[in-house]
């Protein structure tokens, strides 16, 4: 092989739009940004290995991705995401538990839920490598492995469009049920430029409400938020985490949340800081009689948004009861990953 691992992935920055035609070299290229793990991919004739964006060895937990590359009988490199499909979606959850397995255990995990590699990028064919060529000739290269089924199940293209009208429609919440999270930006004329974040990553955005169930900081001095909804059984469950808050909405929120005691429905539970997380977090409970109004990413699993959520405001003209109800706890996909 020309590559041997590991090698930095080429990443992304964080835009709230599109960005201009001109924004990219050679013209804007958008893919879909898909729920996964970032993988790259390092095949030859009976033999692979997965690694993971940050250089890690992924391929014992990934028995069967590894066995379909080792068995292409070509020597490639791929860079995608690793995703686990699961009734229509992609499933965050298994994936993240397949990833932790190892030995017989990712085997019983790779039959009850195989996993697949969507791929977007090419940076070794036959030998080759591809890293000094444009996305455009990389992006042939790639297509033609499908097109004459040297790549086929569990590898799968990963959809691009130049059509800006269609990176628009990707960027509708309404896909983030699929596992869709947004779109990646690329310039047709770039080539690959491992560890530089010189693509440009837009997420799928909704605004939606929760209830304000304690803070980190103190209620007079609030540095975040910690937010719930009810279930349909009545039971308020955690849901997301802001972002640090700015001083006016410390200040506002300083003068109106109460602190609450043991008659609070969280006395003694304890949150995790974060999705996967180990930490938890050292909060204070507020009477839940304020709404706050948020804007969040796509990414919504076990219950919970994965990523912090941003406070926009509060919304006195709401009671908690008006906030949108989560399904009960024992409806598949919304367990409390805190329970």
């Amino acid at each position: 092989m020309a590559l041997t691992p590991p090698i930095e992935p080429m990443l992304a920055a964080t835009r709230r739009i599109l960005p201009s035609e001109g924004g990219l070299p050679g013209g804007l290229v958008a893919e879909q940004k898909v729920d996964g793990f970032r993988a790259l991919l390092f095949a030859r004739p009976g033999h692979a290995l997965i690694q993971s964006r940050r250089g890690s060895d992924l391929t014992g937990a990934f028995p069967d991705i590894a066995v379909a590359a080792a068995n292409l009988g070509e020597t490639l490199v791929l860079d995608g995401e690793l995703v686990v499909p699961h009734e229509g979606r992609l499933d965050f959850p298994r994936l993240q538990s397949r990833a932790s397995r190892r030995g017989a255990g990712a085997v019983r995990a790779a039959a009850r839920h195989p996993a697949h590699l969507i791929v977007f990028d090419v940076l070794e064919a036959s030998g080759d490598e591809q890293l000094a060529r444009p996305y455009r000739e990389r992006r042939a290269v790639l297509e033609n492995l499908f097109a004459h089924g040297v790549l086929a199940a569990p590898f799968t293209l990963c959809p691009h469009t130049t059509d800006r009208t269609t990176a628009r429609d990707w960027l509708d919440p309404v896909w983030g049920t699929a596992g869709i999270e947004g779109v990646v930006c690329k310039g047709l004329a770039q080539p690959y430029l491992p560890g530089r974040r010189a693509w440009i990553k837009v997420r799928a955005r909704i605004t939606a409400e929760a209830v304000i169930g304690a803070v980190t900081g103190s209620p007079t001095h609030p540095l975040t938020l910690v937010l719930g909804r009810y279930d349909g059984s009545g039971e308020l469950r955690m849901v997301a985490l802001t972002t640090p808050l700015d001083t006016e909405a410390r200040q506002e929120l300083g003068r109106r949340l109460t602190r609450a005691g043991s008659e609070h429905p969280w006395h003694g539970r304890h949150f995790r800081a974060g999705w996967g997380s180990r930490s938890q977090v050292e909060y204070c409970p507020v009477r839940p009689d304020m709404v706050a109004e948020f804007v969040a990413d796509a990414a919504f699993d076990a219950g919970r948004y994965r990523h912090p959520v941003r406070f926009v405001r509060v919304r006195s003209d709401m009671s908690p009861r008006d906030v949108e109800l989560l399904p009960g706890p024992d409806a598949p996909g919304t367990g409390d990953p805190d329970r």
